[in-house]
């Protein structure tokens, strides 16, 4: 067997972890890959695995020795499927490696804004608590969690575990969701989605990227948000209107964005959220804990021995 992996860099933690796939064939790990060059380095390859290089329609048909694609992260948009399908191609996913990782994201993110540490932090190196002329010293809102209204859309794997730590911090948690009410854990209550923007004190996004998703977030929807509305995205930058949310902190219609995802990534110099001081943008590393990572290796190496087995599992093609 013929191994490629296309885009090595972004998973890689340590490079004994690449050492069981090199027992099942000839492997060559390339850091990045153009796209121009894709068709090259995987030509002679029976397995590619990728992360965020694309192989649509017109890389497949060029690629008549592939047998299997295995995607180095949960979402597996960057594979044409359906192609794939057609020229009998496997194509897997790791599903659910990073759930904690990104619930715990969310946190940092919320508690970014209610608590500032990292604020103080720097306020306390520049000197200001020690020139104060009292015990304390402080120059934000902050904010307890208890008793706020957590809005969650989306709640499936990493949705339902920010439900669960919200619940833990005592904030009542609603939820957006194709679930029914009966399925729901409890104390999470089910409402529309027009219902959970103008009720939460915090909305987090967790559901895919769909043509009806795409700018859920927008003026109209951010209009109904309560002025004194966090907002936090580590699902999928698309999900928001960059526009409308830098123009919404701007004129004070809603107190916080965070995110982890942006539309482009990585974002150009000029987006309009960067001059925003309410918006906490961190570079796509909610999923990216050593432990994560080594998560996803774990699963991605399995997928592959599955498959050179004959049974092949986390199969989306």
């Amino acid at each position: 067997m013929n191994i490629v992996i296309l885009d090595g860099y972004t998973t890689q933690t340590d490079a004994r972890l690449w050492e069981g796939l090199e027992c099942m064939g000839e492997l060559t790990v390339y850091d990045r890959t153009h796209p121009e060059d894709t068709v090259k380095r995987a030509k002679d390859a029976d397995i590619v695995l990728t992360n965020k290089v694309c192989l649509h329609k017109v890389e497949i048909e060029q690629l008549p020795r592939l047998k299997y694609i295995g995607v180095l992260a949960t979402g597996y948009n960057v594979v044409d499927v359906d192609a794939a399908r057609e020229h009998r191609i496997i194509v897997t996913n790791v599903p659910a490696y990073s759930t904690e990782s990104v619930a715990q994201m969310v946190f940092a993110h919320l508690l970014t804004v209610t608590n500032r540490t990292e604020h103080y932090a720097l306020k306390n190196r520049a000197g200001e608590w020690s020139a104060s002329p009292d015990f304390c010293f402080w120059d934000t809102q902050l904010t307890e969690l208890a008793g706020k209204t957590f809005g969650i859309v989306g709640l499936g794997n990493i949705g339902s575990r920010v439900a669960a730590i919200a619940q833990a911090f005592g904030m009542r948690v609603v939820a957006f969701t194709s679930k029914r009410a009966d399925e729901l854990p409890a104390g999470i209550e089910k409402l529309s989605m027009d219902q959970l923007l103008m009720q939460s004190d915090v909305v987090s996004l967790h559901c895919p990227l769909t043509p009806d998703t795409r700018h859920l977030i927008n003026r109209r929807t951010l209009q109904l948000m309560k002025p004194s509305a966090i907002l936090i995205n580590t699902g999928r930058g698309p999900l928001v209107n960059d526009q409308d949310v830098a123009d919404a902190l701007n004129e004070n219609q809603l107190r916080a964005f965070c995110a982890d995802v942006l539309t482009e990534e990585p974002p150009r110099k000029g987006n309009p959220l960067f001059q925003c001081d309410n918006a906490f943008i961190t570079p796509h590393i909610a999923w990216a804990t050593k432990e994560a990572r080594s998560r996803l290796m774990d699963v991605a190496i399995n997928n592959v021995k599955a498959f050179v087995d004959g049974a092949p599992v986390n199969v989306v093609s």
